[in-house]
């Protein structure tokens, strides 16, 4: 038998009893006799296979033979190889004449018995079901038994009584939800904020949106689905809900005077509105200003901030002490602290009394806290009970939100002013579009008043239960509660004036939520009274009416505390007799302040006023999911910070903080950003990257505004130099021709003089003069430069964005055409601005030599611009071209030579050269050659290396800017652009240009040759 048939063989006698002798070559009897139930020992015969008949294969079990001489004389052969022979080692074992079946059974009962439990034990963990072919199984026969074949149903249903009773082992290798069954999830979910902290959103924008990291916060960039146009369908037709809740807040308390003395050197009338204007300082609205360093305006800009003044309790409150809050991007929050700082004088910082531990943990965790730190957070951890001294695991109060061991408020001794950081200390969600004060309207409703009585004795809200014992308090909720039903019949936001603040206390938003989602409309006819509607309207919300108390800490303290957990909500609704009846709390309702904030939305320009206004809701902290989830009910659909900058885009108002180049904030985001775009683009193969080299974009990742306004600087200064210095060697040749002239002069010759022909009549005295002058003004120019790097150096930038409201509307007025265009003529320059001169210029770059201007620009023609898109000025041929043709879309930038591209040929050739040597056992050679690669910027092939030539001059047309924002705009329906230009560039380009054409200008992307003709705009 081959090896393999024994191995078979093998394979099914291995479960066989040991004590049975088969039929095998493998199984010998090394004894002479075998014993076989009862029967008696037989005799082997002396001569065995000497017959071929009696080769007869013998099995197990005995079978009755026909003539008993054949029995007594048979024998156990085996076939092997070769054919049958007798067994192993020519022996033979004999077959009892008789058994008797008692006997026989008793000795094999062991045997039997392990073949009974062998059979009735199953060998597999599947189940019956499991057992069967995949064309008989079917899903419900996990759960229904009479799914299967009658034969089986029956062992089915002991299978499934049995795993109800039975105790089901625990896999090691459990699931993710099984190991956190018994984690504190709270505790572990501040353990994974310690590099960027979660809103109190977070967990349901983590299911829906693509988070990202920024500012040291995890926020939601954009929702997983396409919601592009159904965003902005609802900032313009609906309601779009954003969480601002990262946006930092500084309060600062003291006297009224001495926080406005403190604060004005940071900020500059010329600029807008300031913290002392009339409507902002009594608390009725809400301003917004640029703040810069202490005297320093217009360079050292810090950060565009929004602010609010608490309003006095009466006209007759003469408390002197004021209250105000600073509202800033996290980027800028730490340069404007400390400004603050320094200005109020505030540099002691107030230690918190105690340094409160994490009040998320129970008792005996608190014990074992450094324990549980060091064990991972995804092992199983069992429940231990401390009987009686054990307390569930308490709710984010206090200050959960702060680190306790960081100061976050300081005192001046001098001024007696305190800034504390309420960063994460309230919630602000943003609602865009007309509906969004339908939906507050629906969502929110005013606080019950509370009389004293039996009831209010259990209620944990005893500030309000105070609030309702004074009359004066309960009329003015009142007058609060009529103006907020009043805006549900105001068609849009943008009816009320702008920055109009409403305080309020209004009930849990929780209790009256509504069974399925819907959409919220408005209702004119809803408010009948439309003499105050009118009212509102034009004199916005009272000043008594904006008091709320959000701004009282101990009140927003207990607020959060006292919060009903949805638990116990819904808990309380279960109980009700008819289910889905209202919910009635009573006094035990929770009643929480909040401050409502209209935002004007797009203020500037004509077109489009108050696209995209809407309300801001602040509300305590703690409260985040309670007022998020009622707004989704209503309607609102989400955005995230992608939708923000589309927001801002269409806007056409800078975006916080890529579009504020002056800012430190600013550089940092555009350092970021061009390294995140040069790693994107080394990622490519080098086949399929654009060479920007050859396409003529010196910077395809970032706009070096710096290099673009000295190089203008210096192009205008050239050109002045040159015509001073040509007007004076004129002057000098007239005055030498006068004095030296004998005899008249030819009419042809006084004609091409007073043209401005040149005469090529010159002798050694002007050649002289004219050297003179040219020395003269270069030294000028040189000490012009030397002044204007010291200052640089003193400085640090002498880069500024122009945000003069007078300059600009002066700009405004010169960028528009005169009405010989086909186009519409912009507005008339009203009294006071000035005509396009080059005096009126110059007095405007003697205060501003290297600023930009932030410009708007809408394509003529078809394209879709990007950011980094540079902006150029056309030349005369471009507009002949568009005057004779009105579909002329643009010229085209003709190919740049690569001059680094055979450099990065030698360099390669000296990598390979370095590899091979290595490979050869070189390595001393190797180093030696890769030494000097240190020494050498490393090149990139398509890229820029090196110091930057002149950007105005390095193509066919003079680079006057670069686009930020930039794509196809649905409000327009055509291709918009937001960006900077030169302020000395744009001058320059605006008086040479007809005034037919003026503010017309190019846009190339950085990827593409093509020019295309846009309008410039500038819209304060």
């Amino acid at each position: 038998m081959s090896n393999a048939k024994e191995r078979k063989h093998a394979k099914k006698m291995r479960n066989q009893p040991t004590n049975v002798t088969l039929s095998s070559g493998f199984v010998a009897d090394r004894g002479g006799k075998h014993h076989n139930g009862g029967g008696k020992p037989q005799k082997q015969e002396p001569h065995p296979g000497t017959s071929r008949q009696r080769q007869t294969k013998i099995i197990a079990h005995s079978l009755p033979e026909p003539h008993v001489s054949e029995q007594s004389s048979s024998r156990v052969t085996f076939k092997k190889k070769g054919g049958w022979k007798a067994g192993p080692e020519g022996t033979s074992q004999e077959i009892p004449k008789y058994i008797t079946a008692s006997t026989f059974a008793q000795a094999r009962a062991a045997e039997i018995s392990a073949m009974l439990k062998a059979v009735t034990q199953k060998s597999s963990n599947s189940l019956v079901f499991q057992t069967l072919p995949r064309h008989m199984r079917r899903r419900a026969m996990s759960h229904n038994v009479k799914r299967l074949p009658r034969r089986l149903q029956e062992i089915a249903q002991k299978e499934a009584e049995k795993a109800v009773h039975q105790k089901k082992e625990h896999s090691k290798n459990k699931c993710h939800k099984a190991r956190r069954c018994h984690i504190n999830k709270t505790l572990e979910f501040n353990l994974r904020q310690k590099k960027n902290k979660w809103l109190e959103t977070h967990i349901w924008h983590a299911k829906r949106f693509h988070m990202v990291k920024k500012w040291g916060y995890c926020l939601g960039e954009r929702p997983t689905v396409k919601s592009h146009r159904a965003c902005y369908r609802a900032m313009t037709n609906r309601c779009l809900l954003q969480d601002l809740s990262y946006y930092c807040c500084l309060e600062l308390k003291g006297k009224e005077e001495e926080i406005l003395k403190a604060l004005s050197p940071m900020c500059s009338i010329d600029t807008g509105l300031t913290f002392a204007a009339v409507h902002c300082l009594s608390g009725k609205r809400q301003g917004s200003l640029v703040l810069y360093r202490a005297n320093k305006y217009p360079r050292e800009m810090l950060g565009p901030v929004t602010f609010i003044w608490k309003p006095k309790r009466t006209s007759s409150d003469t408390s002197k002490s004021r209250q105000l809050w600073i509202w800033l991007h996290p980027t800028l929050k730490q340069d404007i602290l400390e400004e603050i700082k320094a200005v109020c004088h505030c540099m002691e910082p107030i230690k918190s009394a105690v340094c409160i531990p994490d009040p998320l943990l129970t008792p005996f965790q608190e014990k074992s806290e450094t324990e549980v730190l060091d064990e991972k957070i995804g092992k199983k951890r069992k429940r231990k009970d401390d009987g009686e001294n054990s307390r569930p695991i308490k709710k984010i109060v206090g200050d959960g939100t702060r680190d306790p061991c960081q100061p976050h408020s300081w005192i001046s001794p001098t001024t007696g002013i305190l800034i504390s950081d309420l960063t994460m200390e309230m919630n602000r969600f943003r609602l865009i579009g007309p509906l969004s004060h339908s939906i507050l309207t629906e969502a929110l409703k005013t606080a019950s008043v509370h009389m004293e009585g039996k009831d209010t004795e259990k209620t944990p809200h005893h500030w309000w239960i105070e609030t309702c014992k004074s009359p004066d308090s309960i009329s003015l909720h009142r007058r609060q509660e009529a103006i907020f039903e009043l805006l549900g019949g105001i068609t849009s936001p943008a009816e009320i004036p702008a920055g109009t603040i409403l305080g309020l206390t209004v009930g849990d938003p929780r209790i009256n939520l509504p069974q399925k989602k819907s959409k919220v409309l408005s209702d004119p006819e809803k408010c009948q009274d439309n003499e105050k509607v009118r009212q509102l309207l034009l004199e916005g919300v009272p000043v008594e009416c904006t008091h709320s108390f959000i701004w009282n800490q101990d009140i927003c303290k207990s607020v959060t505390e006292n919060k009903i957990s949805d638990q116990d909500l819904n808990r309380m609704r279960s109980e009700l007799l008819v289910p889905g009846s209202q919910l009635v709390l009573g006094p035990c309702e929770s009643k929480i302040p909040i401050l409502l904030i209209q935002q004007p939305g797009k203020m500037t320009g004509e077109d489009r006023l108050g696209w995209g206004s809407g309300w801001d809701v602040l509300l305590p902290k703690g409260w985040g999911m309670a007022f998020w989830i009622p707004f989704i009910y209503r309607g609102a659909r989400v955005g995230g910070l992608k939708e923000a900058v589309v927001h801002s885009q269409y806007k056409r108002s800078p975006d916080i903080p890529g579009d504020f180049p002056d800012c430190p904030a600013g550089i940092l985001f555009a350092e970021e950003q061009a390294k995140n775009l040069l790693e994107k683009y080394k990622r490519r193969p080098p086949a399929k990257r654009p060479n920007y080299v050859k396409l003529g974009t010196l910077t395809p990742f970032c706009c070096p505004w710096e290099q673009l306004t000295q190089d203008w600087e210096l192009t205008v200064q050239a050109h002045e130099e040159s015509s001073v210095a040509s007007s004076l060697a004129g002057e000098e040749s007239d005055l030498r021709r006068y004095e030296v002239s004998c005899a008249p002069m030819p009419e042809k010759t006084q004609l091409s003089d007073e043209v401005g022909i040149s005469i090529n009549h010159s002798t050694e005295p002007e050649e002289v003069m004219d050297t003179e002058c040219q020395d003269q003004a270069g030294a000028a120019r040189v000490i012009d430069q030397d002044v204007s790097e010291n200052h640089v150096a003193a400085t640090g930038s002498q880069l500024c964005v122009l945000r003069s409201r007078k300059l600009l509307k002066q700009l405004s007025a010169w960028c528009g055409p005169s009405s010989g265009d086909s186009r519409p003529a912009r507005r008339a320059p009203s009294r006071g601005q000035q005509d396009l001169t080059k005096e009126a210029c110059l007095s405007i770059l003697d205060h501003f030599p290297r600023a930009l201007v932030w410009v708007s620009l809408s394509l003529l023609r078809k394209g879709s611009p990007e950011p980094h898109t540079m902006i150029c000025v056309p030349a005369k041929e471009d507009f002949l071209q568009l005057s004779q043709d009105w579909h002329y879309c643009g010229p085209q930038e003709s190919k740049h030579s690569d001059p680094f591209k055979s450099k990065i040929l030698k360099q390669n050739e000296k990598k390979k050269m370095a590899r091979r040597q290595k490979r050869g056992h070189a390595i001393s050679e190797g180093l030696a050659v890769g030494d000097s690669a240190p020494g050498q910027e490393a090149l990139t092939l398509g890229l820029w290396s090196g110091p930057l030539p002149s950007m105005t001059s390095h193509c066919s047309r003079a680079l006057l800017g670069f686009v930020t924002q930039g794509d196809f705009s649905m409000a327009v329906g055509c291709g918009e652009a937001l960006g900077f230009v030169s302020l000395t560039g744009l001058l320059d380009m605006l008086s040479s240009q007809p005034a037919a054409q003026r503010g017309l200008v190019l846009l190339r992307p950085p990827a593409s040759l093509q020019y295309r003709f846009a309008r410039i705009a500038i819209e304060v």
